[in-house]
């Protein structure tokens, strides 16, 4: 297919702006604009008119069923099929879509975790539409984002507290705008571009390990002889079969609106990237959910599994998912590009302010935000940042701040140009500071990027915690700015005192140091290694405080995600570990006995002929012994398993971690000893060396 006719097809089977324009009357298409780009009301009266287009709309693109598409808790993308017939009259179907049917939906919220919100027996739950978020057609599905709460309004969903710190971001950057005497913004919009890593494995080889299947990272396995040392796979060539893969990827995204662009290998073999185009916050939640979903699927039409799991391999690189976060008003100005003159562009400097006071203030909440079950395995390991917060700004930035916190002038030098010793090739300019890849929140030109996001997660939580944190300290600030009597006095103080309070959070060195982690300490940033120790952030009273302040979550809304988040680590990681008990018992082990028992019998055979191998009595004694030590951890692990008795959300997940970090972890180390030892053809399931270099 000619290129110009697969980018002619972009967006067109997605119900966006220039749909709506085309087929919705001229009012309620203004309606349902200022709903979107000015934060107006919702106005019920535009629904009716709404849906029938739409539906129109998505029938002529064979659309036979609709869903009101979320994402609960639990990260994954959630929904309920329904068909557009409403009936039959003389034996023909009745097509119907009514207002209330895409304004509303209800689902069985006893289907989902709500940490407490919902007592088990009370069912109802609702699905509403998000107005500012296109419909699109897949398949033969109309897709409608929605957000989702409880029969009381409680958000029982990832978009709603998304949707909520939008608001409050809008409400208190216009605050500043206007003091600072911008009369033009209209809205100012949290901007998104994530970027997912993920693994392709085959299929047929996924199918063969248990782990891999069921809990989506493998549970053993020994380490290859070539990994990533030599630093050979990040932008290497990419097979056909991946690139026809990634094609056909790119091209179901354009389709549906998705503006899918940068794809290239990562640093492992078999990793890769797929980054989007920034959108609103809201909206690049959805890109990222319907991302993931279509990688799954398209990858098996290739004869490959898409593993997005943070750590698929013990001692490969792993997969994380790059949040950059920005601020951009309804004019289109980056309120975080500091433009050529950053001393005297005041709505950034108090915007970084903000960002800067927020990391701070709340590094427990944006800890908390990355953590899942897989980060545990992947954050800190010299591959993603650790779990202590931080934030790069780069010299340049850092002396600004400084010098006017300090009250000095300060000029921003001259990007120099680069030689690289060749005439012929162009000039390059080199930017203000170096990327620094080990922080975990850096600025990186004209937004923040936050690194820690697990590739499995949603990026819901993050960017309802960053806004609302940001939404806070500019409602302080913008407190100030309403009443000086002088502006730039005003913004002066603000940085002295951000340089001051929070300074201590900038830090532009090696986040992979054993230096940083005791200057961290020293400074009293806070350290949280694990999804356990992170999730009490979230019922710390001045985090209950500022989430009610900006309306994101309820003082109740934040008791339930921290159950919710305790319950799911102690259940995942109870699989995990029956998981790999399972494979031990039933498939490494026989395989690892009846190995030994056939070298037993030569070894005994050879000996009855007057024939001696020192090396082959060893292997058969080292055999014996490993198989032996994995025996006894798997009845270790099996009776830690058993003793787990918690009282409370919290006690079982602090148990259970405890059992992951020994219990399961020394079976591991002695399986993996046992594939050292067990011939290949005789080991039950591939190696990290076939799945790493096969695709």
């Amino acid at each position: 297919m000619p290129t110009q006719d697969v980018f002619d097809r972009f967006g067109t089977r997605c119900f966006d702006d220039r749909v709506m324009r085309d087929r919705l009357p001229h009012e309620v298409y203004e309606s349902l604009r200022k709903i979107r780009d000015e934060g107006q009301p919702w106005d019920p009266l535009v629904a009716d008119v709404v849906a029938d287009a739409m539906k129109d709309w998505a029938l002529e693109h064979g659309a036979t069923h609709y869903i009101h598409w979320f994402t609960p808790m639990t990260g994954a993308s959630a929904g309920k099929h329904d068909s557009f017939i409403d009936g039959v009259q003389q034996g023909e179907p009745v097509v119907r879509f009514s207002g209330k049917l895409l304004s509303m939906g209800e689902s069985d919220a006893s289907s989902f975790p709500s940490g407490g919100l919902r007592t088990t027996f009370e069912a109802r739950g609702y699905t509403t539409w998000d107005p500012t978020s296109p419909a699109f057609v897949h398949g033969t599905t109309l897709y409608i984002p929605t957000a989702f709460c409880g029969y009381n309004g409680e958000a029982l969903d990832q978009k709603t507290p998304v949707l909520r710190s939008m608001q409050a971001i809008n409400k208190q950057a216009l605050r500043v705008l206007r003091a600072l005497g911008d009369t033009e913004t209209r809205r100012v919009t949290p901007t998104v571009g994530a970027e997912q890593e993920y693994f392709l494995v085959e299929k047929e080889l996924l199918d063969q390990r248990l782990d891999l299947k069921v809990c989506g990272y493998t549970l053993a396995g020994a380490k290859p002889p070539k990994g990533q040392e030599l630093e050979d796979h990040y932008y290497g060539s990419i097979s056909e079969r991946v690139r026809n893969f990634m094609r056909e990827l790119d091209e179901e995204l354009w389709q549906i609106g998705v503006p899918a662009k940068t794809e290239h290998n990562e640093v492992a073999p078999g990793q890769y990237e797929l980054a989007s185009i920034y959108a609103g916050a809201n909206i690049a939640l959805d890109h990222n959910q319907i991302t993931m979903e279509l990688m799954r699927k398209v990858a098996l039409r290739h004869g490959f599994a898409c593993l997005l799991h943070e750590k698929p391999f013990a001692g490969v690189n792993g997969s994380g998912k790059h949040n950059n976060w920005s601020l951009t008003t309804s004019g289109g100005t980056n309120l975080l590009d500091p433009g050529d003159n950053p001393v005297e562009n005041r709505p950034f400097l108090v915007v970084l302010c903000a960002v800067i006071a927020a990391v701070d203030s709340y590094a427990d909440l944006i800890r908390l935000s990355a953590a899942c079950p897989g980060n545990d395995l992947r954050l800190g390991g010299d591959e993603a940042p650790p779990a202590i917060i931080s934030v790069f700004l780069g010299d340049a930035l850092t002396g600004l701040l400084k010098s006017l916190a300090d009250g000095h002038a300060y000029e921003m030098g001259e990007r120099s140009q680069l030689k690289t010793g060749v005439k012929a090739l162009p000039l390059l300019v080199q930017d203000d500071n170096d990327r620094n890849r080990t922080s975990p929140f850096a600025f990186t030109g004209n937004k923040f990027e936050f690194r820690m996001v697990g590739s499995s997660q949603s990026i819901g939580l993050a960017n309802a915690v960053i806004g609302a944190a940001v939404a806070d300290k500019l409602r302080g600030f913008a407190d100030r700015l309403e009443a000086a009597e002088t502006v730039d006095a005003c913004i002066a103080e603000i940085v002295h005192q951000v340089w001051d309070d929070h300074g201590r959070v900038i830090f532009n060195g090696n986040n992979y140091s054993e230096e940083w982690v005791a200057e961290a300490a020293r400074r009293g940033l806070p350290n949280s290694p694990t999804m356990v120790d992170a999730a009490s952030a979230f019922i710390r009273e001045e985090n209950i405080a500022m989430f009610e302040r900006t309306r994101v979550f309820s003082r109740d809304e934040c008791h339930s995600r921290y159950d919710i988040m305790l319950d799911s680590y102690a259940k995942t990681m109870r699989i995990a570990a029956n998981t790999l008990l399972e494979m031990a018992r039933r498939s490494l082990l026989p395989a690892a006995c009846a190995t030994l028992s056939a070298m037993a019998k030569t070894v005994t055979r050879a000996q009855a002929a007057g024939e001696r191998s020192a090396y082959a009595a060893g292997l058969t004694r080292r055999l014996t012994q490993a198989v032996d030590a994995c025996g006894e951890a798997a009845n270790k692990l099996k009776a830690a398993l058993a003793g787990i008795d918690g009282a409370t959300a919290a006690e079982t997940a602090k148990e259970m971690q405890q059992v992951i970090q020994n219990e399961v972890a020394r079976l591991r180390h002695c399986c993996d000893e046992l594939e050292m030892l067990v011939p290949e053809e005789r080991w039950p399931m591939p190696s990290y060396s076939a799945l790493l270099y096969d695709v």
